[in-house]
């Protein structure tokens, strides 16, 4: 999909600096790395999404048009090198990047940028922008599959979303981490997730009685028939859809379950339950929606619900008890030498880096080795992959089937330790190449202080 976002959404200093690098010839080979530096509360993993669009980006949606050009003419900040650099920008470097749905931790790089540096340099807002919300939702999304196994899971946040793009970027993440779909109706047409929707509490408030406002959504949308039972009182809109499913039997239309908006909706399912299986109705699902989290999700599911769907909006679509990954797009090479940040608390590994996974005879994840790109001693499995080679893709990006596919296996794959909501991450090892990278890289830095 071909990105509609001008190039110039970014921050100031990234042209700032691609002026200056410009100015002084500063266009050697840079590698920049993506990462997380801490975990958010109460996570114990998180999961990649977004590779995607972020590609997209890179390769169709730095085109700068003449709009952009102009404006940045008549703002007056930039010299016409600048500007003529501009005027045929095209992407030429490298991308390593985990595939979408693996689970990561902080300080593992998900995506590597190996470019010259005024091009590096210039697309991390956006990098950031793209990766970092998909990565949050999905890493929400997953922990919400966890605690809700076996359940249909629909995403119905948009109304709540940050905006339009991260609305739908949320619907996307949440289905690579496991949801069932989306009610976000473009979310179909652009990434192919599955919609859902049934009806709003105001179609029942338009009619004078609530079982002419059941028979009609049930004409008007007879494939798909789920009635929303809450606007009054929960129980007798149960009753009645009860002593309306066999006319609308007669005339060939199935009642496909029955939803639940409000309230004690574990309390309310097992009520509503036993009204439907007294009528008869024991193909009717029951879907519960309404302010909630993993937490009630997990509450309802250890209960016992007979609940065999939910619908999430809020929690998911902002990451309400998290809502913000602390992502970071640093240098970590220019020009053949390998570089680092040694600011306080945020300190960086230097160099290109490869993460290495170990699994337990059983499949199950056993930790995490962090090294240098050429280190291959740690053992287990490399998760970074090569997904673009000189501004080109070596191989067509996975579809959404084989990326659910994926993230799945990375849930399976997941320890107890790991699986529960509230638990701690597991430490990402350290390799001793790394650390003498660090050493020779603080010892050049020194040298270098001196001249």
């Amino acid at each position: 999909m071909r990105s509609s976002v001008s190039p110039l959404l970014t921050d100031l200093y990234q042209l700032n600096m691609v002026q200056a690098y410009l100015d002084h010839g500063m266009t050697d080979t840079a590698v920049f790395e993506l990462f997380s530096r801490k975990m958010p509360p109460r996570r114990g993993f998180l999961m990649a999404a977004g590779l995607e669009q972020a590609v997209g980006y890179l390769l169709d949606g730095m085109a700068f048009g003449e709009d952009d050009l102009a404006w940045l003419e008549r703002s007056g900040r930039f010299r016409p090198n600048f500007l003529d650099y501009l005027k045929d920008f095209r992407f030429t470097g490298d991308v390593h990047a985990m595939p979408e749905g693996t689970v990561f931790f902080a300080d593992e790089p998900v995506l590597r940028i190996t470019a010259p540096l005024p091009q590096a340099q210039l697309v991390e807002t956006r990098l950031i922008n793209i990766l970092q919300v998909q990565s949050l939702v999905a890493s929400k999304a997953a922990r919400m599959v966890l605690a809700a196994p076996d359940r249909a899971l629909v995403d119905f946040g948009l109304r709540r979303a940050h905006g339009s793009e991260a609305g739908l970027y949320a619907a996307r993440a949440a289905y690579v981490a496991g949801f069932a779909g989306t009610a976000t109706v473009p979310a179909e047409a652009l990434f192919g997730v599955p919609l859902y929707g049934t009806m709003a509490h105001a179609f029942v408030q338009a009619h004078d009685a609530e079982t002419a406002a059941f028979r009609n959504f049930a004409e008007s949308r007879p494939d798909s028939v789920v009635l929303l039972v809450d606007t009054y009182d929960t129980e007798a809109g149960a009753r009645k859809v009860a002593d309306l499913a066999p006319e609308l039997a007669e005339r060939g239309i199935p009642l496909k379950g029955v939803r639940i908006d409000s309230g004690d909706l574990v309390a309310h399912a097992f009520r509503v339950r036993e009204i439907l299986d007294g009528a008869g109705l024991t193909d009717a699902g029951i879907f519960a929606s309404g302010g909630l989290d993993e937490d009630e999700l997990l509450r309802a599911y250890r209960a016992g619900a007979p609940i065999v769907g939910f619908g999430v909006g809020t929690s998911l679509t902002t990451s309400q008890d998290a809502p913000a990954l602390d992502c970071a797009y640093k240098l970590q090479e220019y020009a053949g030498q390998a570089r680092r940040k040694r600011s306080e608390s945020k300190a960086t590994w230097p160099g290109r880096k490869q993460v290495w996974r170990r699994h337990d005879p059983d499949g199950r994840m056993a930790g995490d080795t962090l090294t240098t790109a050429d280190d291959g001693s740690p053992g287990g499995t490399p998760l970074l992959e090569q997904v673009v080679a000189g501004g080109e893709r070596p191989a067509p990006a996975p579809d959404m089937e084989t990326v659910r596919a994926h993230a799945a296996r990375q849930l399976a794959a997941l320890p107890e330790s790991l699986r529960a909501l509230g638990t701690d991450p597991v430490p990402v090892r350290v390799a001793p190449a790394l650390r003498e990278l660090a050493e020779s890289v603080d010892a050049f830095v020194a040298r270098a202080a001196e001249k």
